[in-house]
């Protein structure tokens, strides 16, 4: 009967140990889980706050300020248009006999 208690007392340690080792496991990965949703919470506000700034970016007021301030560009009027003849197109291209 004293092998049998010695065996049922060693079953019921290694059961503990592994319980313990469960355990632990168990809350090591549900920490994790807890970091990776605060992270994915986190990079989601990013996301949003990106997006908004991008909308804001590409406002069609927002490009024309940006193309008169940064770049310098105007409204094209007919004071500021040039037009060009195209020789080639009219059939008067000097230097060409026909």
């Amino acid at each position: 009967m004293s092998k049998i208690n010695l065996l049922l007392l060693a079953a019921l340690i290694a059961s503990a140990l592994l319980l313990v080792k469960t355990s632990y496991e168990s809350r090591r990965v549900f920490a994790q889980l807890d970091r990776a949703r605060a992270e994915q919470q986190g990079l989601e506000a990013e996301r949003q706050r990106l997006e908004a700034e991008r909308q804001a970016q590409a406002a069609p007021l927002r490009v024309e300020q940006v193309a008169r301030n940064k770049l310098e560009m105007r409204n094209a009027t007919a004071a500021v248009t040039q037009y060009v003849n195209d020789r080639a197109a009219s059939g008067s291209v000097p230097g060409v006999v026909r």
